[in-house]
């Protein structure tokens, strides 16, 4: 196939967008992001309950935050509150409390990580591949744009969330190793499996339809995932989705075929990350055991072709 070609279907990566509102929170209000209030406000010096409940006694905290920090005291939490409020972090930070905010705010996006207060490796990466996905520079510091767009994004899979295996397990043709195999000139799989198999949504985000049947990639179809990355499939014989449509994980979206640049009858899956291609073998051999995928943002980008 010709990998130009390829390259130049799945390069397009949606531009960063801008950083989401702040949340509006009040009482009555219940969830992650009341719990991360409720941690913020103890941060500072506030006597409050966090249970994720917006009770009385939360409003009371707000209004004295608000009043001490000269803003108007009603008791509402919005834009003004928010940036008052939210404390500047990093690892080794000894300010446990609003380290719980932060990770109430990274369970809500998907990564599993202990509600503990100390901002150790594991909240450290969390911080970090969440940033990447949004384009967020600084590491794995966590200052007033990191929680704006915490806070202020809904919650989803995130990159540790839901995936599932792009076909049947039964119709991997050449077995379970092969998912390994490296690709024999770029970074991406070739799938041995009978035309019309059914192929599967890796992951949530939105369907594009590329390609054609005289290209290199054949009928394509693109998912835009959730996560930030971009993942192609080719060769297709048929696509189920409409262009534009939202998918989820394991939602049929198309029939694997033998159309384009073709040798036999396969399905050829990549991954472009910032448009770039990278080796999707570990995501792959982990779906197809069962196992949680690896971050997409963790994969290499070379050492899976030959």
């Amino acid at each position: 196939m010709v990998t130009a070609l390829l390259l130049a279907l799945a390069s397009a990566v949606p531009a960063q967008a801008s950083a989401p509102s702040w949340p509006v929170l009040q009482q009555g209000a219940t969830g992650s992001d009341v719990a991360s209030l409720q941690f913020l406000l103890r941060q500072r010096r506030q006597t409050v309950t966090a249970h994720g409940v917006f009770d009385a006694q939360t409003r009371n905290a707000v209004v004295s935050f608000q009043t001490s920090a000269q803003l108007a005291g009603d008791g509402i939490v919005g834009t003004d509150t928010w940036s008052k409020l939210v404390v500047g972090i990093g690892p080794g930070t000894t300010e446990s409390d609003a380290v719980r905010a932060l990770q109430f705010q990274l369970r809500k996006h998907g990564y599993d990580v202990a509600t503990d207060g100390v901002f150790g490796p594991d909240t450290a990466q969390a911080v970090q591949d969440y940033k990447t996905v949004h384009r967020l520079t600084g590491g794995a510091a966590v200052g007033a744009t990191t929680w704006q767009y915490l806070l202020g994004s809904a919650s989803s899979a995130g990159p540790r969330g839901d995936y599932a295996f792009i076909i049947p397990r039964s119709s991997v043709f050449s077995g379970r190793e092969s998912l390994l195999w490296p690709h024999h000139d770029y970074p991406a799989s070739d799938i041995a499996a009978e035309e019309w198999t059914k192929a599967f949504a890796i992951t949530s985000g939105t369907a594009r339809i590329n390609g054609g049947a005289n290209e290199a990639c054949g009928l394509g179809l693109a998912i835009d995932g959730d996560d930030g990355v971009r993942y192609q499939y080719c060769h297709l014989n048929s696509r189920v989705v409409a262009d534009g449509a939202r998918v989820s994980p394991g939602q049929l979206v198309a029939y694997t075929g033998n159309t384009g640049s073709s040798t036999g009858p396969h399905l050829h899956f990549g991954i472009f990350r910032n448009g770039a291609s990278i080796c999707p073998q570990q995501m792959l051999i982990a779906l197809y055991d069962g196992l949680p995928a690896p971050s997409p943002w963790s994969l290499p980008a070379s050492g899976c072709s030959s």
